[in-house]
């Protein structure tokens, strides 16, 4: 983790430099008239300037509350949990109908222009920088800071579409800002800063931490200029594919120029023991917490917050509860908010009508007891479609407790035969799921709350146990746990999308099987179009902060047919503007121009 400042006078000068564009205070004195130009002057300061890039990263990007759900959520994957749109409506439905929220974004907004200002302060202050570090070091050091810049107003971009493009240092609030076109931000910024990056970044090694390295600076440069087709260019996709294809042959050469690499077995990916020092990882941000050395800038409460995303509502069953004092690891935490649609699930049934093995590898469908539970009386039975022979039958903590069975798993049929009476609760793929409405059953036969809706497959990717606990209120997963921006295998997707719009598609089917043999999933034939690559990328990518780019660099955001097919509850909201969030109404209601700089339909 970077270390973050605790000057107050650095806060506010940071927040100048952002335009005014956050909530940060910019009445501070500076009484003992310090300067961020003279802390450049110093090797430790200017390293202190270049930390700074990285804290609202830290703060309210990959791994934090809320960026989750920006990038994965209001997608064709995810629903609310239990599929219930009166929670976090902004997130999973559109605003559900209701009024648009238009704070929800404050965090990411504010964050954005945090980490542009602390870029912008290094690149203004890097000729100080030469009278202790070499031209090379020196070079590094600006490529992270144009690194993260580029990162920075990539989600801009794609979140909010055109955004005030600040190049420069400025100690001056803008209370007229003007918009630029996305492309314009792409050409003058993020793709230049990339090409940068590239350059000047180190190969470095996989124990770093969120420091990028060469190879993150090529994968971010060919997933941007892909990200530019949506535009309705092709400006930049072979400068995308040549990026690509540079990974490509250094992970298929043994990865001896950049570190590319890809795990041989899909569950590696995600294996605990892999996630510190993960080699497929193209970029990463790791958590410090408690006595390990390293400290926390923010606190134990602001480590990885992503395995409190997914789990589903266990404690429904009376074998399972949230008990605090258990609370140490992922399936006896926190309840989560993103339910898989019907659509992500049925991407994992491959053609011969068995489950993609990957399936099985992301998500939980299995848990065991953590409380003593007895069936009691008949109501207790009837619940859950149990026979009245199990009446007073006990599941002890460490037994079996909850299944959810697929109609492709090889015991689905016995199971099911055996669900009445089987002591623990079986959940029917098809109690929960309506293949033919491709939505969740939200009553039963009776008309009463489906209760079965509540339990569903629950994405693992971002489980631990190396959880922190502080005390029973801020326990978060942090010490030596790692979320991945970006990993090797998207990079073969890449490569696929890229050869349809440059190609034909000659090639692409190629990569995509490349990313298919590996999970040992059945290799796919014919010509590739942008719906294979894009059902290929929710199988391999799903929870990962793809989804609602892909959705837009494809067109699907735009195109109510396809939610129509993908996900019909989302799709009741449709509207074309939402394939931009809102610009924080904190941030316009201070501005002049603040009617006009808003997006469309809020």
């Amino acid at each position: 983790m970077k270390k973050s400042f605790r000057n107050i006078y650095i806060a506010a000068a940071l927040a100048m430099m952002a335009g005014g564009m956050q909530s940060c205070s910019l009445d501070e004195e500076n009484p003992g008239g310090f300067t961020l130009e003279d802390l450049a002057t110093q090797e430790a300061g200017f390293q202190e300037l270049v930390n700074q890039c990285y804290f609202a990263m830290e703060r309210y990007f990959y791994g934090t509350d809320g960026f989750m759900e920006m990038t994965e959520g209001d997608t064709d994957l995810w629903t609310a949990c239990a599929n219930d749109d009166k929670t976090n409506q902004q997130y999973f439905w559109f605003f559900a109908g209701a009024s648009p929220n238009t704070t929800y974004t404050n965090n990411l907004w504010n964050g954005i222009y945090d980490g542009v200002g602390a870029c912008n302060t290094v690149l203004a202050n890097a000729d100080k920088a030469k009278a202790f570090l070499s031209e090379e070091e020196l070079n590094g050091k600006i490529a992270e800071a144009r690194f993260m810049r580029a990162i920075y107003y990539f989600n801009a971009v794609e979140q909010f579409g055109a955004v005030t493009l600040n190049l420069e240092q400025s100690y001056t609030a803008n209370y007229s800002p003007s918009r630029t076109e996305p492309m314009e931000i792409y050409r003058q910024l993020i793709i230049p800063d990339l090409e940068y990056a590239v350059q000047w970044l180190g190969k470095g090694t996989d124990d770093l931490c969120t420091t990028p390295t060469k190879k993150a600076a090529l994968g971010f440069l060919a997933k941007a200029c892909l990200q530019t087709y949506e535009y309705g260019t092709t400006e930049f996709l072979q400068k995308g594919m040549d990026a690509a294809q540079q990974l490509i042959a250094d992970c298929e050469s043994g990865g001896a120029k950049y570190g590319a690499y890809m795990y041989a077995d899909y569950a590696d990916v995600f294996k605990e023991d892999n996630n510190w020092a993960n080699k497929e990882a193209l970029w990463k941000h790791r958590w410090y917490a408690g006595s390990n050395g390293h400290g926390s800038s923010n606190g134990n409460w602001k480590l990885n917050r992503n395995v409190e995303k997914f789990l589903c509502t266990l404690n429904k069953f009376g074998a399972r509860e949230d008990n605090q004092q258990q609370r140490i690891s992922w399936d006896t935490s926190y309840q989560g908010i993103f339910m898989p649609t019907q659509h992500l699930l049925s991407l994992y049934v491959q053609a011969d009508g068995t489950l993609d093995p990957r399936f099985h590898q992301s998500f939980t469908t299995e848990w065991v007891a953590n409380k003593e539970y007895t069936w009691k009386n008949a109501d207790d039975v009837a619940v859950w479609g149990k026979s009245q022979n199990l009446i007073g039958q006990r599941i002890n903590v460490s037994e079996k407790a909850i299944k959810i069975i697929m109609p492709q798993d090889a015991d689905y049929a016995a199971e099911k035969a055996n669900m009445a009476n089987s002591p623990y609760l079986v959940v029917d793929y098809k109690a929960v799921y309506d293949d033919a409405k491709k939505n969740v059953i939200m009553t039963n036969a009776a008309g009463n709350e489906n209760q079965f809706r509540y339990f569903y497959p629950s994405l693992n990717k971002h489980n631990s146990s190396r959880w922190y606990v502080a005390n029973s209120s801020k326990m978060r997963n942090g010490n030596l746990n790692a979320t991945f921006m970006m990993r090797m295998a998207e990079v073969y997707l890449i490569a696929a999308e890229l050869d349809i719009y440059l190609n034909g598609g000659a090639d692409a089917m190629k990569y995509i099987n490349k990313v298919r043999t590996r999970a040992n999933a059945t290799s796919l034939g014919g010509t590739a179009t942008v719906r294979t690559v894009l059902d290929e990328r929710g199988r391999e990518l799903c929870g990962e902060y793809s989804r609602f780019y892909d959705l837009k660099r494809t067109g699907m955001l735009k195109n109510s047919s396809y939610l129509q097919e993908t996900h019909p509850d989302l799709a009741k909201y449709f509207d074309p503007n939402y394939a931009l969030r809102p610009i924080s109404t904190t941030f316009t209601a201070t501005i002049a121009n603040g009617a006009e700089y808003q997006n469309p339909g809020y």
